[in-house]
């Protein structure tokens, strides 16, 4: 069984074309000073530093000592050990001063309820930036991964995605998908949602082929037993690559999957 560490890291080459996307659009200031809030392995916190430059600095915040450990050490791999610093803490109570960071972003984690209400680490965020900065949360939103099969995808995603089932009996107003609301109750100015969309097909690369085998796992393969027979046959029929009809020999494999992302600024502080 893949390990935390492994999925991850097989997740990289298909998660970092629309991460590097929205980072693009962020437009984050040349030798600024950021917080990567929950950080995980570290391997958004690599783009993040090449983004703002040789004179910028990023800091990474990791709840997990194993994964802060893998972070740093993916930073001296990468030779960014002097512009990259990874820190163990909770996003909802974060070891850091009032007005320390130019801007601070959050992939997976901060606005997610699983790792308790959402508006506890935006105001932590708010917190950590100086007033002006921004602050921008994404989270992985949706995917069509099986092409051709509408019907099946959708019933797997209602009743198996490990999206929804996260957010199963949390009051609507908490899921990360209305947090434009949110951001207005943590007190942020103008705050906007985009999408970002990550595009596959074929022909695949062998990594690509990977990371896709992994994510099918992750989103439905841990709920089979909630499948109805039907389901359960076909899932394995189209995912499982020993199969005559697995989906991702097809010719013509077309997928996508999209992150939605959340910005706002710190309100300016009265003199």
């Amino acid at each position: 069984m893949e390990t935390h560490f492994e999925k991850q890291d097989l997740s990289t080459p298909l998660r970092d074309p629309a991460i590097r996307e929205a980072i693009r659009i962020l437009d984050l200031p040349e030798g600024s000073g950021g917080l990567d809030a929950g950080c995980g392995i570290g391997s958004h916190t690599l783009l993040l530093a090449e983004a703002v430059g040789p004179a910028g600095h990023i800091t990474g915040l990791e709840l997990f000592a194993d994964f802060v450990t893998h972070a740093q050490a993916q930073a001296k791999r990468a030779g960014l050990s002097d512009r990259i610093s990874i820190r163990q803490g909770n996003v909802n109570a974060m070891p850091f001063d009032d007005d320390s960071f130019d801007w601070a972003w959050s992939v997976d984690c901060v606005g997610q309820v699983s790792i308790g209400h959402p508006l506890g680490g935006l105001r932590e965020l708010a917190r950590v930036v100086r007033p002006g900065g921004r602050v921008a949360i994404l989270g992985y939103s949706s995917q069509m991964l099986l092409p051709g099969f509408p019907r099946l995808e959708a019933r797997l995603n209602a009743t198996a995605s490990a999206t929804t089932a996260l957010a199963e009996g949390k009051e609507p107003e908490a899921h990360f998908t209305r947090s434009l609301g949110l951001f207005h109750a943590a007190g942020f100015e103008e705050p906007t949602a985009r999408t970002v969309v990550g595009t596959v097909h074929a022909p695949l690369q062998d990594d690509i082929r990977r990371a896709l085998i992994s994510l099918f796992g992750m989103l439905w393969g841990e709920m089979k037993s909630h499948m109805d027979d039907a389901d359960r046959e076909e899932y394995q029929r189209l995912t499982e690559p020993e199969s005559p009809d697995f989906i991702l020999d097809i010719p013509d494999y077309y997928a996508f999957f999209t992150y939605s992302m959340f910005e706002g600024r710190v309100e300016e502080k009265e003199v």
